[in-house]
């Protein structure tokens, strides 16, 4: 392999801006993960400290979800008008000081409320860094860099494991979960970077110049349902929902072998490693593959992985012996079908729509999928829980597949202003 096609040489050969916006990006996506991921250590103690029942644990989980979702794409609209970094900035802050209010709630409904003002910002910080990113990097490299930028989420990830596992043991229950929290305040600290060496990126600017000129330009937002824009926004949305559903089918399914199939293994520390390794290898590898093989293939390969992760996972490899090579490989497909999404996003969206027409795909996505769980727990009531796992997951995974089969391919697209 010669020395420009190595999966790194698209980093060394970034101009110095190109790679400040990618550790800007990364590592706001990083912090994003290990404030998320702190959350779900520290609940445990949570529910004890807060007196919570098992519904109210489960009405902070969806409203975070919820309120992180429309959090994204309003802070997308406001990138598309204010600028990207301006807002980033804006969200990164916002996310960070309700991160750490959450540290000192008292009862479920505080709590609540700071879990819901902070995931505002939580889900504004990926969408609007994903732009920023996806419109700086060069086009030829730009799925391995938003796709690199994704796998911050397992580096994350493997810092709140690390961090939840010296602070829990050596603190009071009623101290270590205020602590965990108020890390959240950490992601603050990057705005100072941004601040100093982060730039609007050039497609962007040149829109606004353009734009500026005309005259009534309006709340121009909801031109992503206009028919020049509208199967963009249907088939990126579609293709969000799929790799969300088969995401949180997947996470569910894992939860179930180690909470009622009682498979010891899913409960040590060697499994917990394996499928972070798992996540960040499929994240990287996806990335690479987005450039080199393009979005469409790379998607297909990805969501047929995960479908038939799913199903060995399910039907034949659900054991103590199984389930840790087949878990590390659905982690690995399940984590790599988003690497991709970011830049066919920021591909299919025009520079003076793309923040809300990228957020709004992305988070509605993720707002179909959410019913998934409750979907699960119905349907099981009336059938085999390993047939409608199965069923659902994969139905999840041949959505990303169809529509990734019926979408253009934009590899290598560059991104011009808008008129």
């Amino acid at each position: 392999m010669k020395a420009k096609d190595s999966p790194t040489a698209w980093y060394g050969a970034m101009t110095s801006l190109e790679r400040k916006t990618f550790w800007a990006s990364f590592g706001g996506w990083t912090l994003n993960s290990i404030d998320f991921f702190l959350l779900i250590f520290a609940m445990p103690a949570i529910v004890v400290a807060l007196d919570l029942d098992r519904h109210e644990a489960a009405h902070v989980a969806s409203g975070t979800l919820i309120a992180s979702a429309i959090g994204g794409w309003i802070a997308g609209i406001l990138a598309d008008r204010y600028g990207r970094v301006k807002v980033l900035q804006v969200t990164i802050l916002w996310f960070a000081l309700f991160g750490l209010l959450c540290a000192f709630v008292q009862d479920y409904y505080q709590l609540m409320a700071c879990r819901i003002l902070m995931a505002l910002g939580l889900g504004g910080e990926w969408a609007v860094g994903a732009i920023l990113i996806g419109e700086v990097i060069r086009p030829k490299d730009r799925g391995k860099a938003v796709g690199g930028m994704q796998s911050g989420w397992a580096v994350g990830w493997a810092i709140a494991a690390v961090v939840a596992i010296f602070i829990v043991p050596k603190l009071r229950p009623d101290i270590a979960w205020r602590v965990l929290l108020a890390l959240g305040v950490l992601p603050a600290l990057l705005i100072f970077f941004i601040r100093r060496h982060i730039e609007e990126p050039k497609v962007y600017l040149d829109t606004e110049k353009k734009l500026r000129r005309k005259k009534n330009r309006g709340w121009d937002f909801l031109n992503i349902f206009s028919p020049a824009v509208i199967k963009s926004t249907v088939m990126t949305t579609l293709l969000a929902a799929g790799a969300h559903g088969g995401y949180y089918t997947s996470a569910w399914l894992l939860d179930y072998l180690g909470s009622y199939r009682r498979i010891t293994e899913m409960g040590t520390g060697r499994y917990i490693a394996s499928i972070i390794g798992g996540a960040l290898i499929g994240y990287l590898v996806s990335a690479y593959l987005n450039d080199r093989i393009g979005r469409r293939f790379t998607f297909m390969l990805f969501a047929a992985g995960s479908a038939i992760s799913v199903f060995v996972i399910v039907w034949l490899a659900a054991n103590n012996h199984g389930v840790m090579f087949w878990g590390f490989l659905l982690c690995a497909f399940a984590s790599g079908t988003f690497s991709g999404i970011g830049p066919t996003l920021t591909e299919h969206f025009p520079t003076d729509l793309r923040g809300a027409g990228q957020s709004f795909a992305y988070n509605g996505g993720r707002l179909l999928a959410a019913g998934v769980p409750t979907l699960l727990t119905f349907l099981s009531t009336r059938d085999s829980f390993n047939r409608i796992i199965d069923v659902i997951a994969i139905s999840a995974y041949a959505l990303v597949f169809l529509v990734a089969w019926f979408m253009h391919e934009t590899n290598g697209k560059k991104l011009t202003p808008s008129n």
